[in-house]
């Protein structure tokens, strides 16, 4: 008989290894000696001992799954419990114990880190959803359309819900993508319309451009051109191709036209120069007579002066103000110097101004007797009073005084 501390093997050749429940018979061993058959069953033992190490660090150290590893742990449990081997089985069964409580607990984790993805990868969804549905009322197109494709992108890139709650999310997000190109597919058909209404109004303005370009009419045509370009502002843009072709042809009409007008004007500026110097000889020769000593024979070579302005035609508009204020500002001295004279000559102005200033003259001389009689009486207050009333009786007489001075007494 051969024996060592976890197996032994009997006269017959029978193999038992110890276990804590007592002997078990692990086989019957006839092919050689005792220690051979115990180093058999040790052998096997060890093996056991490989495989159980081996997942041990599969489970530690690999992402295998956790129906994988409790079926690797069943089939070793399997070979356990069969005591095909000699060594410390009950150890191999901790062992196994053991991986079978890690398996659970990884299993758990990864229980409750899927349940934390799907409601991460819930509320992503959510947060998509609602964004794209405030997308589908912008009118950005642009802008709109290609946060739209990322969104997209982002979508595909998340984990799964279950069916019905990632089949209802997809269906909003999915409706709202349609509800802004169906918008955007409206809107540039809306715009297309436009512009095919813009191109057939801008053709016209073109027709009438082109027919206007010829004309000599500049004050009428140049209006009628400006009428035109307000109307191709508001028509709006035609299609590029058609926009850029009618452009050049209805700016080609006007440069046509106002080249015409330039060479025309140029030839009456250079005329209107020449009035300008006449003009001004004229200017000069009128201020001479300010001031005015003589003012009939002023005013007689006044208008000798303005019938020979008069037949000298137009100057250039910018001088106009300047040279005719000159003139304006002559005849305006003539004027007053007229008024002047008709004031000093007018028998009944002089007297009304007389009149007025002695009337005056005799309210003064009332109110200072009736100041100097309060202050003597002692009514100062009343002094004081009639003192403010004749100050501005005193005003208006030096006023009058100042009037009657220009008749000459």
């Amino acid at each position: 008989m051969s024996s060592d501390p976890w197996g032994r093997v009997d006269e017959s050749g029978t193999v038992y290894v110890r276990t804590a429940d007592g002997e078990v018979v692990v086989g019957s061993w006839q092919a050689g000696s005792p220690d051979e058959a115990l180093a058999y069953y040790e052998r096997k033992y060890e093996g056991l001992v490989v495989e159980i190490g081996l997942l041990e660090r599969r489970v530690k150290t690999t992402d295998l799954s956790a129906k994988d590893a409790t079926t690797a742990i069943g089939h070793l449990r399997g070979q356990v419990d069969e005591h095909h081997a000699v060594g410390d089985l009950d150890a191999l069964r901790k062992r196994l114990d053991a991986l079978v409580a890690t398996v659970d607990a990884r299993r758990e984790e990864r229980k409750a880190h899927r349940a934390r993805q799907s409601d991460e990868s819930r509320h992503a969804k959510e947060a998509l959803v609602t964004e794209a549905e405030e997308l589908a009322q912008s009118d950005q197109w642009r802008a709109a359309g290609e946060r739209l494709r990322a969104l997209v992108d982002t979508w595909k890139g998340l984990p799964r819900l279950d069916r019905k709650s990632d089949d209802e999310l997809w269906h909003r997000f999915s409706h709202a993508r349609s509800a802004f190109s169906k918008r955007r597919k409206a809107h540039f058909a809306s715009l297309d319309a436009q512009r095919e209404d813009a191109r057939r109004t801008k053709e016209r303005l073109v027709a009438e451009a082109e027919s206007l370009s010829g004309s000599r009419d500049w004050g009428a045509t140049s209006a009628r051109y400006r009428e035109l370009m307000t109307a191709w502002k508001a028509a709006g843009r035609a299609q590029r191709e058609a926009e850029d072709d009618l452009w050049n042809r209805f700016r080609g009409a006007q440069d046509v036209f106002f080249g015409a007008r330039g060479e025309v004007f140029a030839e009456r500026d250079a005329e209107q120069a020449d009035n300008l110097k006449l003009k001004e000889e004229l200017a000069a020769e009128a201020e001479r007579l300010v001031p005015v000593r003589d003012l009939k024979s002023a005013r007689a070579a006044f208008r000798g002066i303005n019938e020979r302005w008069e037949a000298i035609g137009h100057v250039p508009r910018d001088a106009r103000p300047k040279v005719e204020g000159r003139m304006q500002a002559v005849e305006r001295a003539l004027q007053e110097s007229e008024e002047t004279e008709w004031r000093r000559t007018n028998p009944e102005a002089r007297a009304r101004a007389e009149g007025l200033t002695g009337q005056l003259q005799a309210a003064v001389d009332k109110l200072r007797g009736q100041i100097d009689t309060a202050r003597a009486s002692g009514n100062n207050a009343r002094a004081d009073k009639l003192t403010q009333e004749l100050e501005g009786r005193q005003a208006l007489l030096d006023q009058a005084q100042k009037g009657l001075q220009e008749f000459g007494g």
